[in-house]
């Protein structure tokens, strides 16, 4: 097998150059009966704008395409992200994207080239080494301190909301070995994962590397989806976190919406934080995706269950008892992490039901979220109220309840008091509240004054949350999750 990696390498390496006709990573998905809002109340875009956007692609001949196909098809297993890319194409699968992903995905090829031609020595393959040696390097391992850096550097991918960061990252992962030592994760779910192994090492000399022994003995490739720190004890800890993981030899492939040396921008304590930032950027190379075009609101989003207006909170509910069926919804508890619990005020058949200020005006987060998403697979939120400085923590619950539905693939119903795009108009960063215009009349500048909230992280992931509030509303991501939902049958 080894030996035909080898002799596949040149002609992988020969597509990198090829110019090709790449895709914005939807995929054109088996219709199902899904039951949808035609009658939705917010309507986002329409076909013409999918055309306006689809500009600056690469043309490939049918036959290098079909080539590609037939190797990805049967002759070759995981010939590489590159490769299955072009597979795509030819079957139909994958719509044309831009050039900015064509750089990102010869980044993506090149990395896993050099992972495949050294896997002996970056210790990938879980079944290559023998119990006995691992066991003997762990015996050594507490006498005499080792530091084993990977030869082969990460990757750190970051851009603009909705430009196929996840789907280029998951395909890039998919194409790798089974048999490897690789793990992917939502970077949310990864520091919930890493504060419930500290709890469980309270009392050890130095928790957190046993913390990181534990990570990097499951998995020497991490790939981290949305990278993004927010919180001062995350902060905190992730420089020592990681400078043990390198040295446990990890490779870490990441995407954000953040360039590294933007990331935890005016956090707490930021100065103990720098030192990840060089650390970081020492063991990844780092690589933009310059696109500008939001690929999550190309979709049909007038498909979805988003009801703009107030006191509709009845509608609201017939929606939920038609989703539910013959089933009757009553109080349900979640169980979390460590022993806590969260009360959902109805649930029934896999659905959900809470008013806003139950999720997100409680002392609630990631954790809470995802234990809820791990019972129900649709929440219905009534009363998304407009976002500002009055409400701001509770702005930052509601960015993080989308994240959490959106990498669970959760269907939303919700009431709002107006769109995504108008949810958030009163949050700015920095830059943004320097360059608004003066408002000319009393009224104008007492909402401005009183309740804008000028926070950068906040102003910076507000553009995430509404493309995919967008996109979760969409004809194309509710057929996803009527198809999951089928096959979990």
């Amino acid at each position: 097998m080894r030996t035909l990696a080898r002799s596949l390498r040149p002609i992988r390496l020969s597509l990198q150059h090829k110019k090709c006709n790449y895709s914005g990573g939807f995929m054109n998905t088996r219709k199902h009966l899904i039951e949808t809002n035609t009658g939705s109340l917010c309507k986002f875009t329409d076909n013409a704008e999918f055309n306006r956007f689809r500009y600056l692609t690469y043309t490939i001949s049918r036959a290098m395409l079909a080539d590609a196909a037939k190797v990805t098809n049967g002759d070759v297993n995981g010939a590489g992200p590159l490769v299955e890319y072009e597979r795509r194409i030819a079957a139909g699968e994958l719509v044309d994207g831009d050039s900015f992903q064509v750089d990102t995905l010869r980044e993506l090829q090149r990395l896993y080239d050099e992972l495949v031609a050294s896997a002996d020595a970056c210790r990938l393959d879980r079944y290559s080494a023998s119990e006995k040696a691992g066991r003997s390097r762990w015996l050594w391992s507490r006498f005499i301190p080792q530091s084993s850096y990977s030869p082969v550097k990460g990757l750190y991918l970051f851009g603009g909301v909705g430009t196929g960061k996840t789907m280029l990252m998951d395909l890039f992962f998919d194409q790798l070995p089974s048999s490897w030592r690789k793990k992917r994760i939502h970077f949310h779910d990864f520091m919930l994962n890493v504060h419930s192994r500290l709890q469980k090492h309270r009392g050890v000399a130095d928790p957190l590397e046993a913390v990181a022994d534990e990570i990097s003995d499951d998995a020497i490739l991490l790939c981290l989806d949305e990278f993004m720190v927010t919180d001062v004890a995350d902060a905190l800890i992730l420089n020592r976190l990681f400078r043990q993981l390198f040295s446990n030899g990890v490779i870490l492939v990441s995407t954000s919406n953040r360039a590294p040396d933007n990331l935890y921008e005016g956090g707490l304590q930021r100065d103990l934080f720098l030192p990840f930032i060089a650390t970081l950027k020492e063991r990844c190379i780092v690589h933009q995706i310059g696109s500008s075009t939001d690929y999550r609101k190309m979709t049909s989003a007038e498909q979805g269950f988003y009801f703009i207006g107030k006191d509709i909170s009845g509608f609201l509910k017939q929606k939920f008892q038609q989703l539910i069926g013959e089933h009757t919804a009553g109080p349900q508890e979640v169980e979390v992490v460590m022993g806590r619990t969260l009360q959902v005020p109805l649930g029934a058949n896999g659905c959900a039901y809470f008013p806003f200020e139950e999720l997100c005006d409680r002392p609630l987060g990631a954790a809470d979220y995802f234990g809820l998403f791990k019972k129900f697979h649709t929440l219905a939120l009534e009363g998304v109220p407009i976002l500002g400085l009055h409400n701001r923590t509770a702005a930052y619950r509601f960015v993080t309840l989308v994240d959490v539905m959106y990498e669970n693939k959760g269907r939303l119903l919700c009431t709002a008091e107006g769109s995504p795009q108008e949810l958030f108009e009163r949050i700015v960063t920095i830059s943004d509240a320097q360059h608004r215009a003066p408002r000319t009349s009393s009224r104008s500048r007492k909402v401005d004054d009183f309740d804008l909230c000028v926070d950068n992280e906040l102003g910076f992931a507000k553009e995430r949350t509404i493309s995919r509030l967008t996109e979760m509303n969409s004809k194309e991501y509710l057929e996803q999750h009527a198809d999951m939902f089928l096959a979990g049958k």
